[in-house]
């Protein structure tokens, strides 16, 4: 749902473990407004990446509402009374239908559940009309890019917008990029075209002829699910180690089990997700990996050996003042890191805080 509703509704989980009331049976004293109570600055209105993980600690901590527990109460029962329901209706009535559409529950009468979902970053590196930075040949998508939703972003645009910029626009405006190098660097009679064409004739002769029993979004789904309960709002040494191995045996099972329809000879759907889930799997090591290597907690990274005694971000600002980036090293080898200290000279390094 939209960050929007924030505005209005208070979240709170029950206070006892495995309580299954319904909410209207839920006495306030016996319900826990645990943003209000660890950020009275912020309260409901603390910024999503702090609420998102404490929404995940009450609900690791079996306090959870809804089926399987992963949820929290979003209520608007004191703003309807505050405000009346005329008003909330005109702010909010859309989203509440479309709650109720899905749900078949009343947000007017009963507090909506929700739970966080991934996010992206907010403005970005500056790009052109085809998505290219200022230097040249390097493109930039996603919410990686300032593109049309500056220091935030407009809905929900962060999803559609990345499939939007991998999808439509990058195959067309980097083609355009390309084929203006041809004849510079980029001659198919190079050693390097011609080693990068048999590379993508041989994974996709490799794809097709695995011709195994598992789909490929079995396995997508899988992979997912193990980098969303591990490298996702808050992660430990523990399990991002667990990650990487079980990361790691999942792709060589992708490579002996994954069964992908059609041919190479034409257009093919399946072929190409089946390649993009290939490439996830590289992504979600490389993921995992760079979160073990970062010992502190900062923005949407936490550590949870990082923290303070109040549970506040705990940074590390000797060891990881730089910007960096990983090596490609070969299959089955580890990657490389490349630094490049930082040195802030006009502004103040600070930890914010949410009390």
């Amino acid at each position: 749902m939209s960050e929007s509703l924030r505005n209005d509704g208070r979240i709170w989980v029950p206070r006892k473990k495995g309580d299954k009331r319904p909410p209207q049976e839920i006495p306030p004293g016996e319900r826990d407004y645990y943003l209000e109570r660890k950020y009275p600055s912020f309260g409901n209105l603390a910024p999503r990446d702090i609420a998102s993980r404490a929404a995940k600690e009450v609900c690791d901590e079996a306090r959870g509402v809804g089926p399987g527990g992963r949820g929290v109460y979003l209520d608007f029962a004191e703003a309807i009374q505050r405000l009346g329901r005329k008003t909330i209706e005109e702010r909010y009535g859309n989203l509440f239908e479309m709650y109720q559409d899905i749900t078949a529950e009343d947000p007017y009468r009963a507090p909506m559940r929700i739970y966080p979902a991934p996010h992206y970053t907010m403005g970005g590196s500056w790009v052109d009309y085809n998505l290219m930075s200022t230097v040249p040949g390097l493109y930039v998508i996603g919410e990686a890019n300032f593109s049309d939703h500056g220091a935030n972003r407009l809905g929900a645009s962060a999803l559609m917008q990345g499939l939007a910029d991998g999808y439509f626009v990058l195959p067309v405006t980097i083609g355009d990029y390309l084929s203006g190098q041809m004849s510079k660097k980029g001659s198919p009679d190079r050693a390097e075209f011609k080693k990068t064409l048999a590379d993508v004739a041989d994974r996709t002769k490799r794809l097709l002829q695995v011709n195994g029993t598992r789909s490929v979004d079995s396995f997508h789904r899988e992979l997912g699910a193990i980098m969303w309960e591990r490298c996702g709002m808050a992660r430990s040494a523990e399990g991002l180690k667990s990650a990487i191995r079980d990361v790691r045996a999942l792709r060589d099972r992708y490579w002996h089990e994954v069964r992908v329809l059609g041919s190479g000879e034409e257009l093919n759907q399946s072929l190409e997700k089946a390649g993009r889930v290939a490439d996830f799997f590289e992504l979600a090591e490389l993921m995992c990996i760079d979160a073990l290597h970062r010992e502190e907690s900062c923005g949407g990274h936490f550590r949870v050996e990082y923290q303070t005694p109040d549970g506040e971000a705990l940074r590390n600002d000797d060891k990881f003042l730089y910007v960096a980036a990983w090596e490609f090293t070969g299959d089955r080898n580890e990657p490389r890191l490349h630094k490049e200290p930082l040195s802030y000279e006009e502004v103040k390094l600070a930890t914010r805080s949410y009390k």
